[in-house]
């Protein structure tokens, strides 16, 4: 099959290779799929430059954790009737596995594996992984947010993006914070229903305007320790907030009696520990929002082949997207 793969990490140019690997057989609770579009998020470049390790020593690494295409082989215990299923996946490059989706075939896990509607294409499939399943648990793991006021910070990247879209269809109230007025329209297009510009607006008295006072419900934040300073100022008693990155601050120090007071709830967390249960819940939610909301938005900032990959990889380092950006092995 063909492929792409590093052997030590660095900059894209100096380290992705392509060329030709044996194809591999599906072993038990295996499917092996044909990948027609791989996603690429911040964390397979962070993984191949070497900012991230996650524990990773492998000789050889495929990239990338998101795909979609067609399961053609199954292993033992996995029924038969799979095969020719189009799904979408996530994981492939975690967990101890050195080979993603940058290529024309991968086989991993069973439980990694979605069925993907019909009306959604292989592309949009492959942005759902690790941006869709992050957004899916950040909105959804404290419970319904139906008639909740939630902010969510970073609302046109990736997962705030997607994060929006669930609140809102999940009946909440959505207010984003955003760097500039093209991301506004980003967010806005999503379904937030107010937008605050964090470089020109204070946003603690933003949301106290637009919440009269009483703050909000839950906050999903993508820089916990930059958004600290302002963070228990908008919060509601018994409120909760999800953070899945602090890159501005990977240590920051909190006043803990003002959480305890106000009865607040911090959730860090990272999706490949996510116990087993809950990511199939949000595989089974996303699926419900991609049929109940079909013409929901799937941003793709931009489509490469396998032998451009290297060019995919510095456009997600670069930040200048919209979206994710998708390799077509």
């Amino acid at each position: 099959m063909r492929a792409s793969w590093y052997e030590k990490t660095g900059p894209a140019i100096d380290v992705l290779q392509i060329g030709k690997m044996e194809t591999p057989e599906a072993c038990d609770n295996e499917v092996r799929i044909k990948i027609f579009a791989s996603g690429v998020n911040p964390a397979d470049v962070k993984l191949r430059s070497g900012q991230s390790s996650y524990g990773y020593n492998f000789d050889r690494v495929i990239p990338n954790s998101d795909g979609a295409g067609i399961i053609d082989q199954v292993g033992p215990g996995v029924s038969k009737n799979r095969i020719g299923q189009r799904v979408w996946l996530f994981n492939g490059q975690r967990l101890g596995r050195a080979f993603g989706t940058a290529a024309e075939y991968i086989c991993i896990n069973v439980n990694y594996v979605t069925e993907l509607p019909d009306h959604v294409s292989f592309d949009e499939g492959a942005t759902l992984g690790i941006p869709g399943l992050t957004a899916y648990h950040s909105v959804f793991a404290d419970g319904s947010v139906n008639g909740k006021t939630i902010l969510i910070t970073g609302g046109a990247g990736a997962v705030g993006f997607y994060a929006t879209s669930l609140a809102s269809w999940g009946g909440a109230s959505v207010l984003c914070t955003v760097s500039g007025d093209q991301k506004a329209k980003r967010a806005l297009l999503a379904g937030a229903e107010n937008v605050i510009n964090y470089k020109t607006e204070d946003v603690a008295e933003r949301v106290d305007a637009y919440t009269k006072g009483k703050g909000v419900d839950r906050l999903i934040t993508v820089d916990f320790g930059g958004d600290l300073p302002w963070m228990t100022s908008i919060m509601r008693q018994n409120s909760c907030i999800s953070a899945y990155a602090s890159d501005s601050d990977k240590m920051p120090r909190l006043d803990f009696f003002s959480f305890m007071r106000r009865n607040i709830q911090i959730r860090p967390f990272i999706l490949n520990s996510l116990p087993q249960q809950e990511l199939s819940s949000a595989c089974s939610g996303i699926n419900r929002w991609l049929v109940e909301k079909p013409n929901s938005l799937r941003p793709i900032a931009k489509k490469f082949s396998l032998e451009d990959i290297i060019e995919a990889h510095e456009l997600v380092e670069s930040t200048a997207k919209f979206g994710t950006v998708i390799v077509n092995p």
